[in-house]
């Protein structure tokens, strides 16, 4: 989790303003949890929870290996390539 150190003030007019109360209310999200979000989006900082859910989907998808074991360590340094090649 991240400490939010700095505080922003920015002057909106109505329209756009409701357009972030729009979608708060409709996700159920701060209006400064939509703001941060545009910005990482805008800026292509990815989001660790993102990384972390696409690294537990690509995990879960492996089916269960009932061929010969191979050792702990290759399997572990090809499973870390592709997750990077994915977050690339």
């Amino acid at each position: 989790m991240s400490v939010l150190e700095r505080r922003l003030q920015v002057l909106l007019d109505e329209r756009r303003f409701a357009l972030l109360a729009e979608e708060s209310k409709r996700t159920g999200r701060s209006v400064g949890s939509i703001v941060r979000d545009a910005l990482d989006l805008h800026f292509g900082i990815e989001d660790l929870a993102a990384q972390r859910v696409a690294a537990a989907e690509f995990l879960l998808s492996r089916p269960p290996g009932n061929g010969p074991q191979e050792e702990w360590a290759d399997v572990k340094r090809a499973m870390e390539d592709e997750i990077e090649a994915r977050l690339a």
